[in-house]
């Protein structure tokens, strides 16, 4: 570029970076390269943060040695998917902050088709799909019940946190990350808060991730029923109508009591009565902060809950 005095400059281009992906990993040697090597393929500029729940099986050693340098913020102790992202929002600086699990392999395009596609929506969520290719989910719906599920077709309740896209300062606003959650239903939680304010979320299917899903916290568990009961209850409290939520905690404490009475129990992981027990100590334990934190989701809601809940759960 030439001045008016004849002189010549030079100009830089800087390319805007929008978005920081948050990888979270707790014992991920096996596959957080896999994924940072994704990252790194990515065609849209952006910064990678990792969260370390103080893995001990070499982790940390792959993560420093990953030529992609990423950020990598290591916690003193395993606060699991929610705690960790909830840590990760407060060193996020960026508009956009992208949810990814250390087990997902996104396509090159995958963050750039997201933040296309975002519009005015507060969220998007990506299609994850499995090793052979089947459909996982395109975000999550919620079932009469009030459980959260894997929506395969539009539109879609919420976003499903192992790859999805959100507004950083709209996810402050609404509350954050409920990092007391551990594992499971962060992400639902946070979708109800964001459609309580009015907020839009979308599915976007064009942005392809591989998913291993359930490598860290193994799908049928007894920590996976732990986590999926409490927090689904704690969600229902936190952010469900009043008459939902006193009927899936009545329906679920009478269920558990009346299990020793049943000559054939359900099988169920999901059924164990020291389970479903520990599953209400921690609810009851954990009731005063809950109500805390829905008086204040109600003050920031501009739509009912009673309207959300009749908008997305079946009839």
């Amino acid at each position: 570029m030439t001045t008016s005095s004849g002189t010549s400059r030079i100009v830089l281009a800087v390319t805007e970076v929008s978005s920081t992906v948050v990888v979270v990993t707790w014992r991920g040697a096996g596959h957080i390269t896999a994924c940072l090597d994704a990252l790194a393929a990515q065609d849209r500029p952006h910064r990678t943060l990792v969260v370390d729940n103080a893995s001990d099986d070499g982790t940390a050693r792959l993560l420093a040695e990953h030529p992609s340098k990423p950020q990598v913020v290591r916690l003193p102790r395993n606060a699991g998917y929610a705690g960790a992202m909830a840590a990760a929002l407060s060193l996020v600086d960026t508009p956009l902050m992208a949810w990814l699990n250390d087990d997902a392999v996104p396509d090159p395009a995958w963050l750039g088709t997201l933040e296309d596609a975002l519009g005015t929506a507060a969220a998007a969520s990506a299609r994850l799909d499995r090793p052979d290719g089947a459909p996982q989910s395109v975000g999550v719906r919620l079932t009469a019940d009030g459980y959260g599920a894997d929506a395969l077709g539009e539109p879609v309740f919420g976003f499903c946190g192992g790859a999805a896209l959100v507004r950083t300062g709209i996810l402050r606003a609404v509350g954050g990350v409920p990092a007391s959650f551990f594992c499971y239903y962060e992400d639902t939680d946070t979708a109800w808060r964001l459609r309580l304010a009015g907020h839009e979320i979308l599915a976007v299917p064009a942005a392809r991730v591989t998913h291993r899903h359930g490598v860290s916290t193994q799908p049928g568990s007894p920590r996976f029923h732990r986590w999926n009961e409490r927090n689904r209850l704690l969600m229902l409290l936190r952010c469900a109508p009043a008459a939902v939520a006193a009927r899936e905690l009545a329906r679920f404490a009478a269920i558990t009591a009346a299990l020793p009475l049943r000559r054939n129990p359900p099988r169920a992981g999901n059924f164990r009565l020291s389970l479903r027990a520990r599953v209400l100590a921690e609810v009851l334990l954990r009731l005063p902060a809950t109500l805390r934190a829905r008086r204040r989701i109600g003050r920031f809601a501009t739509i009912g809950r009673g309207q959300v809940w009749r908008n997305w759960t079946p009839r």
